[in-house]
């Protein structure tokens, strides 16, 4: 927990795991209707989080990762983000995140397709559009270690 005044706990939790754990300087992360800037001392808040990509300053670096949905609780000293789905930018396979965005275009509902048909092929390509964007902010290292994972759970 951040004790220090200067600081702010950061944790960002998925169902499937805990994606993030550390004492930042300031977070930005994607609200529903915009980004949020949060610094130590923030008015308590809770918000429903949009697809984009979180930011932080942890000393001297900045860091990124991807927020696809949920919620966060923001508190003077703590900011908890319960994300639908989260991953680091190493983490992203660019690849992957292309073919799906191709996919996602390809596969656009027709002239008698449902509200829920639009929206649900709305959702996958803001997905792995929010997903290239944070893979050209990363190393590139993330694709690689991402097949390697894909491959030893096959």
């Amino acid at each position: 927990m951040a004790n220090e005044q200067n600081k702010i706990e950061l944790q960002v939790v998925t169902p499937e795991r805990h994606i993030l754990s550390e004492d930042v300087e300031s977070v930005e992360m994607p609200g529903k209707d915009g980004y949020l800037g949060i610094l130590p001392g923030h008015a308590p808040l809770l918000t429903e989080m949009g697809f984009g990509i979180l930011t932080y300053r942890k000393g001297s670096e900045i860091r990124s990762l991807t927020v696809l949905g949920g919620y966060a609780e923001v508190l003077p000293q703590r900011v908890i983000v319960l994300a639908e789905a989260a991953e680091r930018i190493e983490e992203i396979d660019r690849q992957r995140a292309q073919a799906a965005l191709d996919r996602a275009k390809a596969n656009l509902p027709g002239a008698n397709a449902t509200e829920a048909d639009w929206d649900a092929t709305n959702a996958a390509i803001a997905r792995a559009t929010v997903r290239l964007e944070a893979a050209g902010k990363g190393s590139g290292a993330g694709a690689t270690a991402s097949r390697e994972m894909e491959h030893s759970n096959a």
